[in-house]
């Protein structure tokens, strides 16, 4: 195996996530502008990995974040509580009443549909996961005394202010000590780095970072943005995704950090409802496939991404092989896409009915 996991018996949680916990608010069918109702869900780049874990595969996972300790702080909390992930790792910091301190953090998220995109507004300035600082979460107690398996974070995290890039770095330093798995997603996010310096500040932030991963995930956006690489023969619409040009940019990849396991989606949207979807993975000097699913119909690609990452890492830390892994990922992303949210609604049923290219028959 690639990655030397550590034994469950000396766990607590098999995975701990780090990153930002929003409120989402889904317009459904209408636009955010023009809505008179929205569906709430809780939702974050890396929270989605650790609930998906533990809600369509029953591992045992925990969420470090932060959040001001008022009626929305709660509400989250409540929602986090129903998707089974351990709240015990939460920092509340005091609300002063109005937000002027600290606050929690909402995003507003359109569906999209054919040729309309999807489209996020974010509302998280001063939240408070985003003035967590270094010293303030103790790392060898998560995963020394209690133990962890894998850690996880990303990029979007690491773009919300200046000191959260300091705190993941605290942690993956930890995580070298006790032997624990770190994984990152790249998750690039234009609006979140655009004001702190752009791209130039994201691979500033991400190249410090990359030494201490054992998997790196990401689209080729996220190569390319986040870490300053190129795909070669991927046009500027990213309609043609050639796999020899993603193989190149990998194998460069893992030349310049000392990573295990790279993995990216692949993704050709027709239309927001209708994508063709896949997967690479590259370990142990081989790449490893999944099968491309064409016209996927679409309802929700929020979490597509996210849910990969959930299975990729499932597969690993179930002890399967790579090929397994990455066909696990990209049909709990493909699933994950079929249902409204943030977050995976999927069973590991599914899943493996999926990975075996089973049919939507019903089933009573």
């Amino acid at each position: 195996m690639p990655l030397a996991v550590r034994p469950k018996q000396d766990c607590r949680w098999d995975l701990v996530s780090l990153g930002e916990v929003m409120l989402r608010f889904d317009p459904g069918d209408r636009r955010i502008w023009t809505t008179r109702h929205f569906d709430v869900y809780e939702g974050g780049g890396e929270y989605n990995v650790a609930r998906g874990l533990r809600r369509c595969f029953g591992l045992d996972t925990a969420a470090v974040t932060a959040f001001a300790d008022n009626p929305v702080g709660r509400l989250v909390e409540d929602l986090i509580l129903q998707g089974g992930v351990d709240p015990s790792l939460i920092r509340w910091v005091p609300y002063d009443g109005v937000g002027r301190a600290a606050r929690n953090g909402l995003n507003f998220t359109e569906r999209g549909f054919g040729m309309r995109a999807p489209l996020g507004c974010s509302d998280r300035g001063h939240t408070a996961a985003s003035q967590l600082k270094p010293g303030e979460i103790d790392w060898d107690r998560i995963f020394g005394a209690l133990g962890t398996r894998w850690f996880h974070t990303g990029g979007i995290f690491c773009a919300l202010s200046e000191t959260t890039p300091t705190v993941a770095l605290e942690a993956m330093e930890a995580a070298r000590r006790h032997a624990v798995i770190v994984s990152y997603d790249l998750n690039y996010r234009d609006s979140l780095w655009k004001a702190i310096g752009g791209r130039a500040r994201a691979q500033e932030v991400n190249r410090k970072l990359a030494p201490y991963v054992d998997m790196m995930l990401g689209n080729e956006e996220d190569f390319t943005a986040a870490l300053g690489y190129t795909v070669p023969g991927v046009d500027e619409h990213h309609v043609s995704l050639p796999l020899e040009g993603f193989r190149q940019m990998i194998e460069t990849v893992t030349k310049d950090y000392p990573l295990k396991v790279v993995a990216t989606t692949l993704r050709r949207a027709a239309s927001a409802t209708r994508n063709d979807w896949s997967a690479i993975c590259y370990c142990e000097g081989r790449f490893y496939e999944a099968p491309w699913r064409e016209n996927l119909e679409i309802l929700d690609r929020v979490g597509g991404g996210d849910s990969f990452a959930s299975g990729l890492i499932y597969g690993f830390l179930s002890g399967h092989d790579a090929q397994w892994a990455v066909e696990c990922g990209a049909a709990h992303g493909a699933l994950a896409m079929t249902t409204p949210g943030d977050t995976s609604m999927a069973t590991l049923e599914e899943v493996l009915r999926v990975m075996k290219g089973g049919e939507a028959r019903i089933a009573r």
